[in-house]
């Protein structure tokens, strides 16, 4: 199909690989504006199409979609997508060789650098038009900056006000009526519009309520319209030590909760409480799986480490088995609970992996934990959660301003697009542990290193 003249005002976005690895689907989320996608991200998907990884799944994807979008025709040719309100697109396939060549500037003839040169080509040639490359990575944008390059990260399902997200599911209300903290100590519960009056409530938003006499812990249950009280117990010998832990572990032993995050620094107990509340619900799950994402070394395979893969893998999982440890010292070595984690660990029934080695699993009748959550995207948070099946129970824990991944950010990552699309769901509850309880040595380092 000829490419349509252009129209002044339709922008075109230069894609680079990093954006594909993250949304296979990117290319379509561009409204009425063209893409330009480089011959050099198509050889670097290449490589990536083999393998279990979410990358490797978007690689893939991405590749079916081109080949869907372009049907018979040429790619290298102004091809629309699909929709009357989309733009087209079309696959770059030389490196051109411009006035200002990013290959001959910064000295090296790297991908990267042939990139910018797509970008830089179609400055000079489309002069009429506005071109953005767009990137998640960082460095890649500052050097098209460097280059006089408009450069953009991909918005699409970014998080705009990540400081919203500090203050979802806990309230603090001061000034409440003694008599209703009375009726909550007495009873249990209490309607919700005697306390909250005309607020906006929040499906399980938990509350800390105070007067001038009391305080109590609270919650609101949505499908019965009251606050109820929350009281702390102990979860396999693990007791709260304050009013958020407290919260963390109520959303995790109350049933009609399927899904759980749990935001906070390092020391704050996220996964100690979940791992806690597991076992105490030992027996209405078939299996306890405790996984968390793998980040390479250098953002190199775990391949390059030696030894066999389970020498591979330990260091990852080491602090999950920490936990584990200390929840099990709890007792002592003749206690029965201590001789039933082992108990657990050998029969498989609590099992410690990385999160590849569960994806793809059926989810039925687990009590799922995901640790270091924010090292995931959007698209693994949505295929975890997707595989649940009956009787199955998610707890995401992470810190979303600790980002281990490359091309994740606290705005795009999976932990903070959970909390953010998820919010106010009767079958969800989110809690952000603010203070250590690790050591005081600990929260000297987070409050002032």
């Amino acid at each position: 199909m000829p490419r349509a003249k252009s129209d002044k005002d339709r922008k075109i976005f230069v894609l680079d690989t990093s954006v594909i690895l993250y949304a296979h689907n990117s290319i379509m989320n561009f409204a009425e504006h063209d893409v330009v996608i480089p011959i050099t991200v198509l050889e670097e998907l290449d490589q990536f199409k083999k393998g279990n990884d979410t990358k490797n799944f978007e690689a893939r994807e991405f590749i079916r979609l081109l080949d869907k979008l372009s049907q018979d025709q040429r790619i290298d040719q102004w091809t629309p997508l699909n929709g009357k309100t989309k733009g087209f697109f079309k696959v770059m396939m030389h490196h051109p060789e411009n006035e200002r060549n990013a290959i001959k500037i910064f000295g090296e003839e790297k991908n990267d650098n042939k990139i910018l040169n797509v970008a830089v080509h179609l400055m000079e040639t489309e002069k009429t038009r506005r071109v953005i490359l767009v990137s998640k990575d960082i460095n890649l944008r500052l050097k098209a900056k460097s280059l006089n390059v408009h450069a953009e990260d991909y918005e699409t399902g970014k998080i705009k006000n990540i400081t919203e997200l500090e203050n979802t599911g806990k309230y603090i209300l001061e000034d409440v009526d003694p008599a209703g903290i009375n009726k909550l100590y007495e009873q249990g519960f209490i309607e919700a519009k005697a306390i909250l009056g005309t607020r906006k409530r929040k499906a399980n938003a938990y509350y800390i309520l105070k007067s001038e006499k009391n305080s109590v812990l609270a919650y609101f249950n949505a499908d019965q319209n009251v606050l109820a009280r929350v009281d702390k117990r102990l979860a396999y010998n693990v007791k709260p030590r304050n009013a958020e832990q407290t919260f963390a572990l109520h959303a995790i032993m109350n049933p009609d909760i399927k899904l759980v995050s749990i935001q906070g620094v390092a020391g704050t107990g996220k996964t100690l409480l979940a791992l806690a509340g597991a076992l105490e619900q030992r027996r209405d799950y078939k299996q306890i799986f405790l996984a968390r994402p793998i980040v390479p070394l250098s953002n190199k395979d775990i391949g390059y480490l030696p030894g066999d893969i389970k020498s591979k893998l330990n260091p990852y999982m080491e602090p999950l088995w920490d936990n584990l440890k200390f929840i099990q010292n709890q007792y002592k070595e003749t206690d029965k609970e201590y001789q039933k984690i082992t108990e657990l660990v050998n029969q498989e029934k609590l099992v410690i992996q990385p999160l590849a080695y569960i994806r793809g699993r059926s989810l039925s009748n687990i009590f799922f934990i995901v640790d270091e959550a924010q090292n995931l995207t959007p698209h693994e948070i949505k295929t975890i959660i997707s595989r649940a099946g009956e009787n199955t129970k998610i707890i995401f824990t992470g810190d979303v301003f600790q980002i281990d991944t490359p091309y994740l950010d606290s705005q795009s990552n999976g932990l903070s697009y959970l909390i953010d699309r998820v919010k106010d769901h009767p079958l969800y509850a989110h809690i952000k542990l603010e203070k250590g309880e690790r050591s005081e040595l600990a929260n000297l380092a987070n409050e002032l290193l």
